[in-house]
């Protein structure tokens, strides 16, 4: 009987534990830089429970899936530059979406250097660029190889409750980001859920959550 092994070559539990990963070290990457320049602490998580950041998972998870065909025999300034353009679309569509379908505004640029319509800039891209080449060439092969090696009987049961709980986290925070939207134009809740989601959702508590979001005016 062959041996199972978890999350084998190029698979879907491969891409999501490195989204997992983006998600973990960009929260706490933006809350350094916070911290650093402001000498106070702000979460900057992006789901309503767990230090994770989508925005930064998605990024990762996106490198992951266009860029680790034919990693090894791609140049490292390929890998930037594909890196630095695939960041830069990830970080505008985010800023994009966040804005005209939920009404919130996470980041806002227009005072940077080189920006792109406040909802990237040139700098950012290039830094984009830059974890991405460290990401694909020098942790991603290593990482991959490492994943494969753990236990298929415990490895694949914790992918499935976190992958599950990643997504029940996703669809709530976004249903909540919806509902203050609605709560701004005066849009009562059609359902018990909304009514639920409204009553532990709340505007402070949202405001409390996510300290840097604002609304869209």
């Amino acid at each position: 009987m062959e041996k199972k092994i978890f999350a084998k070559g190029y698979c879907f539990s491969k891409i999501f534990i490195f989204f997992l990963l983006g998600c973990l070290i960009g929260t706490y990457y933006e809350e350094m830089l916070w911290f650093f320049k402001h000498h106070t602490f702000s979460t900057r998580q992006g789901l309503i429970y767990g230090p994770f950041s989508p925005i930064y998972g998605v990024g990762t998870a996106i490198f992951v899936i266009l860029l680790g065909k034919h990693n090894e025999t791609r140049s490292v300034w390929k890998t930037l530059l594909y890196s630095s353009l695939i960041g830069g679309l990830t970080e505008f569509m985010t800023s994009w979406i966040a804005e005209v379908c939920f009404g919130v505004e996470f980041w806002n640029y227009n005072h940077y250097f080189l920006n792109i319509l406040g909802r990237t800039t040139i700098p950012f891209m290039i830094g984009w660029g830059i974890g991405g080449t460290i990401l694909m060439k020098g942790i991603y092969p290593y990482l991959s190889k490492w994943i494969e090696k753990l236990p298929y009987r415990y490895a694949q049961p914790v992918f499935v409750i976190v992958f599950l709980f990643i997504l029940a986290d996703t669809i709530l925070t976004y249903t909540a980001f919806a509902r203050m939207a609605l709560r701004e134009q005066n849009i009562k809740p059609y359902t018990w859920i909304g009514e639920w989601i409204d009553d532990t959702y709340d505007n402070a508590f949202m405001a409390d959550t996510f300290p840097v979001m604002q609304a869209n005016k």
